[in-house]
């Protein structure tokens, strides 16, 4: 299984607009950060989790190439904007409608924001087409299994996702977004290969986990290795490296990971 950190920012970014601090200025590239997204290659199929404003742009930097399916977390801003930039995955997939899972909030934002995208085909070549479809608590496809679960984030729920690889057992669960990961979220990745869990900032807030709450909640799933996602400017890459656990460290745009059910390779 391969694992592409496509962003790994908050919903502003970092640099942030209009701001001058050290990690906005920073010189270090793991500093720079667009919003959160990955690609996940499962035996050949290709995954791609929400969709940044910046999601072109990731896609031409990492070299995308193919785009099976998609699973929106939830419909906040920084998940859902970059959508319309899936209509070029509709043109390689011979011109059908590119299958999109998620909750009923997350459709219901994919419905309000897309209207013209909900087809069986795209219009026209060069167009999107989006065929929605409730993400069940577990997808069984011939490359292997994606298990999905309920974060608490806020007023909503987000889907926390566990993707297991069928040729190798790779593990990976992916929690982005969230104030608490309840107790059957934490069974379903307990043991993970990799795990991919929201750390927003040393300071608490309302919706996110703070860097101490993440590093809680990887001490109970207990994951080969773990890496804090949806990072804002208050978290300088290397400072946040030092001060956490050898399983834990914090993630970059482009960080590629190979799961090869008994351990991974960073790269």
């Amino acid at each position: 299984m391969e694992v592409i950190f496509l962003g790994t920012g908050t919903s502003q970014g970092v640099p942030m607009i209009a701001c001058e601090c050290p990690v906005c200025t920073s010189n270090d590239p793991r500093n720079a950060r667009t919003r959160a997204s990955i690609h996940v290659v499962m035996d050949g199929l290709h995954v791609q989790v929400d969709a940044a404003p910046e999601l072109r742009l990731q896609c031409l930097r990492e070299r995308i190439q193919a785009m099976d399916l998609f699973i929106l977390t939830h419909g906040h801003a920084d998940h859902i904007a970059g959508m319309d930039d899936l209509r070029r995955f509709c043109d390689l997939l011979g011109g059908t409608a590119l299958t999109v899972y998620s909750t009923e909030e997350g459709m219901g934002r994919v419905l309000a924001m897309y209207p013209y995208a909900m087809a069986e085909r795209p219009i026209s070549r060069g167009y999107a087409a989006f065929k929605l479809l409730a993400m069940p608590p577990m997808l069984d496809l011939p490359q292997g299994t994606i298990h999905s679960t309920l974060l608490p984030h806020g007023g909503l729920n987000t889907l926390g996702l566990v993707f297991t690889e069928k040729s190798t057992g790779a593990r990976l669960a992916y929690y982005t977004d969230c104030k608490r990961v309840p107790r059957e979220a934490v069974e379903l990745a307990r043991g993970a290969d990799a795990l991919v869990l929201d750390g927003l900032r040393p300071q608490p807030h309302p919706s996110h986990l703070s860097i101490d709450e993440a590093v809680a909640v990887a001490a109970e799933i207990g994951a080969r290795q773990t890496w804090l996602t949806h990072l804002t400017h208050l978290s300088d890459h290397a400072t946040v490296a030092r001060s956490l656990p050898p399983t834990i460290a914090p993630a970059y745009d482009g960080l590629r990971l190979k799961l090869q059910g008994r351990g991974f390779v960073a790269e």
